[in-house]
């Protein structure tokens, strides 16, 4: 089913992001992951798409095996680097023949090594071409989704040009976005509220990672331009020494985070789940208990 009509249902949506296993053990570890999180029969699950099309065949066979064993929606997630139109092309008749019809089309960050982005001779430098070549490709048979910034990309110079990019996006046939992470929810509705003074309307997804480690999450903010709030950050400062005191605290805040939003008007939430089940499941659960989330869902 196209994600576009889940989330036109009008019920929250609950979905989870994965990634592709680089060894055995990851793998493994994926496996128990998506087990114990199809349980909560998310409305949809994404798989990322590596560097330069690094994890590409990983990335078909875990949405096609997502879908066709747990019956759980499944998108796969699509870059423009390293690869020309014509390769696109194949990885999208592909998905097609595998019965994947929802795609995350995004511009992809510079492969390893490299600090700016550079189009392949053949093919995209936007994603916004990459949303074009999809909907020519495809027509309606596919719903596409994005991504947007609400502390705007890193790579842009200012909120109002990134804001101009994904109106680009959205023109050329985004059926929804999902945003970076943040951790101030002021932060998600302002950035709803510009884009749609700029005519966006399509459904606008907030993206949130809870905090499992210290060192990571500052890895990862700092890799996307995200901010921590300082009372959240001197919170994390505190307890950086003890996982398990840091691990309630991400969790602890990422619930807050969710019932504000849901409660301000977001059409659902969408984890970064970093391949572990055990936060996003304490976090549902809260959900459920405080009828944020329907109880069946886990049945």
């Amino acid at each position: 089913m196209l994600i576009r009509e889940l989330l036109a249902a009008g019920n929250p949506s609950f979905s989870f992001e994965f990634f592709p296993p680089k060894n055995d053990e990851a793998a493994a570890q994926l496996e128990n992951t998506i087990a114990e999180l199809a349980e909560l029969r998310p409305t949809f699950v994404s798989v990322t798409y590596g560097a330069g099309g690094s994890t590409r065949e990983k990335t078909i066979d875990i949405v096609t095996r997502i879908k066709r064993e747990t019956g759980i929606e499944a998108m796969a997630h699509l870059t423009c680097v390293g690869s020309t139109r014509e390769e696109l092309s194949q990885v999208l008749r592909r998905l097609a023949d595998n019965g994947v019809d929802n795609i995350l089309a995004l511009r992809g960050d510079p492969p390893k090594g490299e600090k700016t982005f550079q189009a392949v001779e053949g093919g995209f430098s936007y994603a916004s071409e990459l949303v074009a070549f999809i909907r020519e490709q495809s027509g309606g048979a596919v719903c596409i989704g994005g991504a947007g910034y609400p502390e705007k990309h890193v790579e842009c110079p200012n909120p109002a040009v990134d804001l101009d990019h994904l109106k680009r996006k959205v023109d050329e046939g985004l059926d929804f976005i999902t945003t970076q992470l943040f951790f101030d929810n002021r932060v998600y509705f302002e950035f709803v509220e510009r884009a749609r003074a700029a005519g966006i309307h399509v459904p606008i997804v907030p993206g949130i990672m809870p905090i499992t480690n210290a060192s990571g999450i500052e890895r990862f903010t700092a890799a996307c331009g995200a901010t921590l709030p300082f009372k959240l950050a001197a919170e994390l400062n505190r307890r950086r020494d003890d996982l398990r005191a840091v691990q309630q605290l991400g969790v602890a805040h990422a619930t807050s985070q969710c019932m504000d939003l849901l409660m301000g008007g977001a059409p659902g939430i969408h984890f970064y789940t970093l391949n572990r089940s055990t936060a996003t499941r304490e976090i549902f659960a809260a959900l459920q208990t405080s009828g944020f989330a329907a109880r069946h869902a886990a049945a």
